[in-house]
């Protein structure tokens, strides 16, 4: 029995370690989690009869060569002297890493480290107490650091909770020296419960709302590399442009972005991005509506840069090792300077506004995305902004019509002096009016920003020439354009470089072509869209017999705790959520509107407290809690009393205005709130008190 007890403790290890399937591409963790969860159980069973510092001792030198086998492959000195830096550096390294992380060994190692202490662990009390479950308490205890760690990550660890429940019961099990009859009797049940953790799982608030460490650890230090900004390049990539820089098979012709620029000192365009490493993934925008996804295969020729090129947002990229991508724009970079015929994958999300969303597109953006130098170049850029959108008063419409007068005001010329600096862009305007895209995508991201419109500038390729379903681009085909950012449409892009001379057609920016077939009416045929394809002893002694064949009492009393213990944690968790909707249901205005005051007294722990009045609510806030929740009590006190005794009440616009307010409060509140903290308040007996009317 002993000898299932080791087994079981392995396996619960392995189902933690298996917990990290949310961080790491499952494949990677097979051998590195089965190395962790089976070496130290075996050394802890061939020892468990010698001094536990001997086993101890015995399991460091297996753990170190362990670790050079699974995780970095080679067991080379240089190896083993890389194992402790990389193993403290690793919890960094991963909070800075977007999901899925890559399978590299200086983050493996953390996985294989936590895995090897559970079943170390777990085993040495099997074989050295008396205690029944408490083997199984590492194995969960790296099971929650798991899931923290795989939040945001791909897939569901429900299964593998309901695989470590069932384990620790069946550990339970056999600690009880239960006869094989009433062992193979206790499987069923075992199976029931596991089971149940699976249907309760995402009923559980902390499933829907998990915390996320990543929110709150340091970010990491952006990537640097030496490299001339491609904006800089573009003049002489034009006046060069049959070099062959990338091929692209894909079955949607679009234009492949480069870099994305957002900072503007007056003379250069640079990028504000903070690159983190990806094992893929590249963060969603912020629009989710009607989209369609492209999937290309990039080869590099000649493009030696660290820049990657891709079809508008990236989901996706596979095929490269140390790539890092910057989650506000997805533009990627390379680990190293590309070299002729790398071969990658993207996945990218094409976005389709519609009309009524461009209509009632409002800006959004913080100051840097709206700065120009002050001074006489700027008073100018305004006056012709102004000029140029006379009329116009959505601000979609005020971009369309300084893209259209930046067509119309300047020509197209590859010869045409290059630079973006102040100086160079009021010479294009006031002087040649002739430029590269360099000089009209600047100049119409400039312009906007003094309307308002917070811009960024976009270095990319037009879709090149089509041979055989692969497109070449050439030095030829660079182009730049500018983007304007739009509350819940993310970033929009706007082409205003006109035609080159004698050009029949021309291939703009994607979302340009879309905006032109919405305005002219035109159907010009419906978009295929690529599939993606993401891209202890026993209590007994040995010889001893059960005292009766059948299930002790004492443990019916156990389970029938542990299930009136398992309904009252329910029935906490679930029903203050259940109030809460019922409350922001209610039918009459006025009653929403005293539910959000209801709710937000009891998320200020002040359920009780019939006798204050709103104003000692929101002073309590200030002084309890900071001026920022006493920023939304103020107001929602307001209308509360508003509510209460106005003679016509409150409308629907004032309980979704007090019910706005409430979540602020009580996001602020968890957001200021440890989980473990939160847990038990949630777990009080108070919980289950109906609160009084106030």
């Amino acid at each position: 029995m002993t000898a299932a007890r080791f087994a079981v403790a392995a396996l619960l290890a392995g189902a933690a370690g298996w917990a990290f399937h949310r961080v790491f591409d499952a494949r990677a963790l097979v051998l590195v989690v089965a190395v962790a969860a089976t070496v130290p159980v075996l050394v802890a069973a061939l020892l468990r009869s010698r001094p536990l510092w001997l086993a101890l001792l015995a399991g460091l030198p297996l753990w170190c060569a362990g670790a050079a086998l699974a995780v970095y492959g080679t067991v080379a000195p240089a190896v083993l002297a890389r194992i402790p830096a990389d193993l403290a550096n690793s919890w960094q390294a991963l909070l800075g890493t977007l999901l899925p992380a890559p399978a590299e060994p200086r983050l493996l190692i953390l996985v294989y480290t936590l895995v090897w202490l559970a079943a170390v662990t777990g085993a040495e009390l099997v074989g050295r107490s008396r205690t029944r479950a408490a083997p199984a308490l590492p194995a969960i205890i790296v099971f929650g650091i798991a899931v923290l760690l795989g939040v945001g990550g791909t897939g569901s660890n429900l299964p593998v909770a309901a695989v470590l429940l069932a384990l620790t019961a069946l550990l339970s099990l056999l600690g009880d020296r239960l006869p094989a009859l009433w062992l193979a009797a206790g499987v069923p049940a075992v199976g029931a419960l596991a089971a149940l953790a699976m249907l309760a799982g995402p009923l559980l608030p902390l499933a829907r709302e998990p915390y996320d460490p990543r929110a709150d650890a340091v970010p990491p230090q952006p990537v640097r590399f030496d490299a001339v900004s491609p904006l800089d390049r573009i003049s002489a990539w034009l006046r060069r442009p049959e070099t062959e820089l990338f091929t692209v098979r894909s079955r949607t012709p679009l234009n492949w972005r480069l870099a994305v620029l957002d900072r503007y000192d007056g003379v250069r365009w640079t990028s504000s991005a903070r690159f983190v490493p990806t094992g893929g993934r590249v963060p969603p925008g912020e629009r989710t509506g009607k989209a369609y996804d492209v999937e290309q295969t990039v080869t590099v020729k000649a493009l030696r840069d660290r820049w990657l090129p891709a079809a508008e947002r990236p989901t996706w990229v596979s095929g490269l090792t140390g790539v890092v991508t910057d989650p506000d724009s997805g533009a990627l970079v390379a680990g190293a300077k590309t070299s002729q015929g790398l071969t990658y994958r993207v996945t990218s999300r094409i976005e389709q506004p519609t009309k009524e969303e461009l209509r009632a597109a409002t800006p959004s953006g913080d100051a840097a995305l709206l700065h120009v130098p002050a001074g006489r170049y700027e008073q100018e850029f305004r006056r012709l902004a102004q000029q140029a959108t006379r009329g116009a008063t959505l601000p979609y419409r005020q971009a369309e019509m300084l893209e259209e007068f930046l067509r119309g005001s300047a020509r197209y010329d590859i010869t045409a002096p290059p630079g973006h600096s102040l100086p160079s862009l009021d010479f294009f305007l006031r002087e040649t009016r002739r430029g590269t895209s360099e000089q009209f995508a600047a100049t119409f991201a400039l312009m906007a920003r003094t309307l308002g419109l917070p811009t960024r500038v976009v270095v990319g390729f037009r879709p090149g020439t089509q041979e055989g379903g692969v497109y070449k681009v050439t030095t030829g085909d660079v182009i730049a354009w500018a983007e304007v950012r739009f509350a819940g449409l993310g970033w929009l892009a706007f082409d205003p470089t006109p035609p080159r001379s004698g050009e029949q057609s021309r291939h703009d920016v994607p979302s340009a072509v879309e905006k032109e077939r919405r305005r002219l009416d035109q159907e010009l045929g419906e978009v295929t869209a690529d599939k993606p394809r993401p891209s202890t002893k026993p209590t007994r002694r040995p010889d001893s017999a059960p005292e009766e064949a059948g299930l002790p009492g004492w443990a019916l009393a156990v389970l029938a705790v542990a299930a009136l213990a398992l309904a009252y944690v329910a029935l906490a968790l679930l029903l203050p959520w259940w109030r809460r909707r019922a409350r922001r249901n209610a039918g009459d205005a006025g009653l929403r509107v005293a539910g959000a005051w209801r709710q937000t007294c009891d998320d200020l722990g002040l359920t009780g407290e019939d006798a204050l009045t709103a104003q000692e609510v929101v002073r309590h806030g200030d002084e309890t809690h900071g001026a920022d929740v006493a920023a939304h009590l103020a107001p929602l006190a307001d209308i509360t009393n508003f509510a209460r005794y106005a003679p016509d009440g409150a409308g629907p616009h004032d309980a979704e205005e007090a019910w706005r307010r409430s979540d602020a409060v009580h996001t602020l509140l968890r957001r200021r709130t440890p989980p473990l903290r939160r847990l038990t308040r949630r777990l009080h007996p108070r919980t289950l008190i109906p609160p009084r009317p106030r």
